[in-house]
């Protein structure tokens, strides 16, 4: 192996940095942080270690969604009802209840109710028991280290946990797990930095959570204070007092927000009319 340190890799410089083994977690940090600012490692390879060492201490009900937010069918439900849910959600997979959400009896796929739709284009759509495949149960004080083996070694990418006296608190997915590691993944719904403010054709605008209230004030001549958050998002969410579900709406000044989506965690994206 060459000794050039040009040529070593942050892994070997940042082992020749240890001037002697860290004895716990903490100073195992303390010497990762003390290298990025060395520049033998870069803040994402560190931000990613933070993130694998604090999984090992989460539970799964420190990220669960719960219940309430649960997006879920039933069992026989007619298909002018539940596809605009699965559409709506956008998900790939639903949890489908029976008499109500403490009655989980499986997983929907959409990929295999697609599949379903096609294969009996002329026929009635209702989700049976045939469609679904077993559900997962979890408890809530599932350490999410031990939950990220068990998703992969059973390939399964959903969980529904259940709390101590066997009801339903919440799901969890494989993607929750991985976003405590890398960080927030975006998909197609996340909004880019130049579509913040989008006007739609009915008057309306399509607001990013990530707008920056000085960003809106300049674009609508308005004051909205910025002083305690920056964004629209935060801006909301400390006008409602809690974090707002999707559909509820708050008026702040000349501006009707409604919240179109969102996860447990953040708002992501609002409809926003200007009052004159």
């Amino acid at each position: 192996m060459s000794s050039d340190p040009e040529q070593k890799s942050w892994f070997e410089r940042l082992s020749d940095s240890f001037h002697s083994e860290p004895s716990n977690t903490q100073e195992l940090l303390e010497t990762l942080k003390a290298a990025a600012k060395r520049k033998i490692i870069d803040s994402s390879a560190l931000a990613m270690i933070e993130g694998a060492l604090n999984v090992s201490t989460l539970q799964v009900r420190d990220i669960m969604i719960p219940r309430s937010q649960m997006s879920t069918v039933e069992i026989n439900q007619p298909s002018d009802e539940f596809l605009p849910i699965i559409i709506e959600a956008a998900h790939s997979r639903f949890p489908v209840i029976g008499n109500d959400k403490d009655d989980v009896v499986g997983i929907l796929l959409a990929k295999e109710l697609l599949k379903h739709m096609v294969k009996h284009r002329n026929e009635p759509i209702t989700i049976t028991p045939e469609l679904l495949r077993p559900a997962t149960f979890v408890p809530e004080s599932k350490r999410l280290d031990a939950l990220l083996k068990e998703f992969r070694s059973s390939r399964n990418h959903l969980a529904i946990v259940v709390d101590e006296y066997g009801g339903i608190a919440g799901l969890v997915t494989i993607e929750d797990v991985l976003e405590e590691i890398v960080g927030e993944i975006e998909d197609e719904f996340d909004s880019a930095e130049e579509d913040w403010i989008q006007l739609q054709s009915n008057g309306s605008y399509l607001v990013s959570a990530l707008a920056p209230i000085e960003q809106l004030n300049d674009h609508f001549k308005a004051t909205l204070s910025d002083k305690i958050v920056d964004t629209v998002g935060g801006l909301v969410i400390t006008q409602f007092g809690h974090l707002p579900a999707v559909g509820e709406s708050i008026t702040i000044g000349r501006f009707q927000f409604t919240v179109t989506q969102g996860d447990r965690r953040r708002i992501k994206q609002l409809n926003m009319m200007v009052n004159a």
